[in-house]
C-alpha cells in the first residue's frame, strides 16, 4: 500500500529530519537522497533505518545492496515530490542512523594529507570541499567548531556522497591542534598576513591545510599554532576566494608535489 498523505507519521518524521538539525541530533538519524549517495552510504557501513521509494520514478534502476529484512515504504509521486530536497534523486530516499565520529577513530597513513576547516558555516561549501578531498584522495577532513552539522541534507547533496567516502569528523580547534601536534603533522594556515606563496611551501611531508571563513579568516589560535602561513596570489581587486575553490587549489598543489617527489 502506497503512502499518499503528507500527514503520515513516517513522512512527517522524514521531513522533520530533513529540515531541522535539532531533530537530527535528538534522534541520531539523518536523510539520504539518491542512488549514488545511498550506495556510498551503504558502502561506508551506515545502517539504513527506513527506505522510501516511488516506483513510478525508480523504474528499473538497480538498487544498492540492502539488508533482506529492510522494508521499503512506497510513496506516491505527489508525496515524493514534497519529500525530495532536490531534483534528480531517482525515486529513492532513506532515513539513516548516524555514526559518532572522533579524531581518535581516524586511521592515518604514514604521510597524511588533511584539510581542516574552522567555523565554516555554509553546508554547500563544506560539501564542495569534501568532493575536492575525495578527488585529491585526502586522508581526512576535520571540521573545527562547526556551524552546521555533518549530516545536513544540503551538505550531503553538495558533496555528492563524499561525506561517506572521505573520513570527516567534527571537533574543537584546540582538540584538532593537539591531535596534529602529537602526530607531527605540519600545520599550514591559509591567510593573507605574514605568508608565503603556496607553491613555494613544502607539502610533501605529513601536512594539514587549515582554512577559515571567507569573511573573517582563521582565529588567532590557528595562526599561532601554524608551522607556516601560505597564501594564494590575488591579482584582482578582491582579496578572497570561495573556501572550496581555495581548498581545491591548495590540495592539488600538495598532490602535485607528492607525485613529483
Amino acid at each position: 500500500m502506497e503512502i499518499s498523505s503528507l500527514q503520515n507519521p513516517k513522512i512527517k518524521q522524514f521531513l522533520a529530519l530533513q529540515q531541522k538539525s535539532v531533530e537530527r541530533r535528538k534522534t541520531g538519524l539523518f536523510v539520504v537522497e539518491g542512488l549514488r549517495e545511498l550506495s556510498h552510504c551503504v558502502e561506508a557501513g551506515f545502517q539504513i533505518h527506513s527506505l522510501f521509494v516511488c516506483p513510478e520514478i525508480l523504474s528499473d534502476r538497480p538498487l544498492p545492496t540492502l539488508p533482506d529484512d529492510l522494508h521499503a515504504f512506497e510513496v506516491t509521486p505527489d508525496v515524493y515530490a514534497r519529500m525530495a530536497y532536490r531534483e534528480g534523486t531517482e525515486g529513492i530516499m532513506a532515513v539513516v542512523k548516524a555514526q559518532s565520529r572522533s579524531l581518535q577513530q581516524i586511521q592515518l597513513p604514514e604521510n597524511p594529507l588533511l584539510i581542516v576547516l574552522e567555523r565554516v558555516e555554509k553546508p554547500g561549501n563544506l560539501g564542495a570541499v569534501l568532493r575536492t578531498a575525495d578527488a585529491a584522495q585526502a586522508d581526512a577532513v576535520i571540521v573545527c567548531d562547526p556551524l552546521t552539522d555533518l549530516f545536513n541534507p544540503n551538505l550531503i547533496r553538495s558533496s555528492m556522497g563524499a561525506i561517506f567516502t572521505v573520513p570527516c569528523v567534527a571537533c574543537s580547534s584546540g582538540e584538532c591542534i593537539a591531535f596534529l601536534k602529537q602526530r607531527g603533522i605540519r600545520i599550514l594556515t591559509a591567510q593573507l598576513q605574514d605568508s608565503h606563496l603556496y607553491y613555494d611551501t613544502d607539502m610533501q611531508s605529513a601536512t594539514a591545510i587549515i582554512m577559515g571563513t571567507e569573511a573573517t579568516g582563521l582565529t588567532p589560535q590557528w595562526r599561532e599554532a601554524a608551522d607556516a602561513h601560505i597564501r594564494i596570489p590575488m591579482l584582482g581587486k578582491l582579496d578572497s576566494l570561495n573556501v572550496s575553490v581555495s581548498a581545491a587549489i591548495l590540495l592539488f598543489e600538495a598532490v602535485r608535489q607528492r607525485q613529483n617527489k
